[in-house]
């Protein structure tokens, strides 16, 4: 390419794009942070609210910039490489730390989809009575069906409409009657318990929001997005294209995790305003138990809307836990990996993605306590959430891997210290939660 022509390609990159361009292009920052809001996190965020009412409302405000700055790292690093991060792994570091890494990924992901199938089962149930089995099987099978017939670019508009049901959660805090001095000054005001469950809650809260699946399905979305899109190509090898894609990962990023936020600050406010102040704290144990609690509180509304959410965060959130560790699966092997891809055409990758999926469903009927799977993902996410932050952090500052795109100064000093912070929150969780299971 000459130089003049180099410059045009530069100057045309950082032209600013109409606003409505820019929100066509959200999607992977924006369907991941709406996936953080699973049944499973909306369990915790529950309990939260149920039990400490506002005093939490804080960790919303004080997650934000953490939760952002990972997943805006993984989503540059997908970009820059064109590549996943077992991909990126795979060649540069030790394999039984990649393969270590990687199945733990796998074994916490299926955990966290059972919890999550189980959930979406009891909340159908609630709102349209019938069998949590049966539940649990069509929407197992429904998701799945999704992910290996329907290619990739159309499944993925799915997917961003499918984001609007968290709307519900916004929706019901406005059914119920919301003291905002209070909430708000709760918000920017933290309120701190010295208590084993109130911190037992805080890292809760946080393993919640920085979740491992979330850092292997934004980059790989992203390396998806190189291959699939004419005229993009990984940034090491078209660095003139870096500029606008920086900026087009920070605003899907700050925008998905913003979402997520959100609609997360508005689950504890609901249940903080209800079951807090009936005291109900104790009962709740699942987003379905939320859910059903809701209904002689705040009416049949609020309950409908919040037992709706659960179904719609289910179905956004399979295909992200499936597809991350099939992602993550096939890289480490070096498979071929695509959600546009036909099932012949990378079926290794498309058969981890079905027994992920399938796995998830059989923990409901084998009887599998759904809190406990729960409590098993958390921890196990705990431990691989910190080492993998570690190797996103060094990754994103080696060289051979990203060439001369290293992190700029704001994104190392937030990424290591939210490394630092789930170091120090994934430690007090696991010792804490193993001590109650023995």
């Amino acid at each position: 390419m000459s130089e003049s022509s180099m410059r045009a390609d530069v100057i045309q990159n950082r032209m600013p794009d109409v606003p409505a361009t820019v929100l066509l292009r959200l999607g992977p920052g924006l369907i991941t942070g709406a996936a953080d809001d699973d049944p499973s996190g909306i369990a915790t965020y529950s309990q939260v609210g149920a039990q400490f009412g506002f005093g939490m409302l804080w960790t919303m405000l004080f997650s934000f910039p953490f939760m952002a700055a990972m997943q805006e790292i993984c989503a540059r690093l997908g970009r820059v490489t064109g590549k996943g991060i077992a991909g990126s792994m795979s060649g540069h570091y030790p394999k039984p730390l990649l393969y270590g890494l990687v199945s733990l990924l796998c074994l916490a992901n299926i955990f966290n989809l059972g919890a999550d199938v189980t959930a979406m089962g009891a909340a159908a149930q609630l709102v349209f009575h019938g069998r949590v089995g049966v539940y649990v099987l069509v929407f197992g099978a429904v998701s799945l069906f999704l992910q290996i017939y329907v290619p990739y670019r159309k499944y993925v508009r799915y997917l961003k409409w499918l984001t609007l049901v968290l709307f519900a959660y916004v929706a019901t805090a406005f059914v119920v009657h919301v003291p905002w001095s209070t909430a708000l000054r709760s918000t920017f005001i933290p309120s701190v318990t010295w208590s084993t469950g109130y911190w037992m809650a805080l890292v809760a809260v946080l393993g919640t929001t920085i979740s491992p699946y979330l850092f292997f399905w934004q980059t790989s979305e992203e390396a998806e997005d190189v291959s699939l899109n004419k005229g993009e190509e990984p940034l090491k090898k078209k660095p003139s294209q870096a500029f606008k894609q920086f900026r087009r990962i920070a605003i899907d990023t700050r925008v998905g995790m913003g979402f997520s936020n959100v609609v997360a600050f508005f689950i504890i406010l609901t249940t903080a305003v209800t079951l807090h102040a009936a005291d109900a704290g104790k009962a709740i144990n699942t987003s379905a138990d939320a859910a059903g609690a809701l209904q002689p509180l705040a009416g049949n509304l609020a309950f409908v809307l919040f037992a709706l959410g659960i179904i719609g965060t289910g179905l956004l959130a399979i295909p992200v836990l499936a597809g991350s560790a099939a992602y993550a699966v096939a890289e480490t092997f070096q498979w071929r990996a695509s959600l546009e891809s036909r099932p012949q055409h990378a079926p290794r990758f498309y058969l981890v993605l079905a027994v992920a999926t399938i796995l998830g469903i059989l923990l409901y009927f084998v009887g599998l306590d759904p809190i406990r799977a729960l409590f098993w993902s958390a921890v196990i996410n705990g431990v691989v959430a910190v080492p993998l932050m570690a190797m996103l952090m060094v990754m994103s500052a080696n060289k051979s891997i990203v060439g001369k795109f290293t992190l700029p100064t704001h994104l190392r000093v937030i990424g290591w210290s939210a490394t630092i912070v789930m170091f120090l929150a994934s430690l007090a969780f696991v010792v804490s939660g193993l001590a109650r299971l023995l």
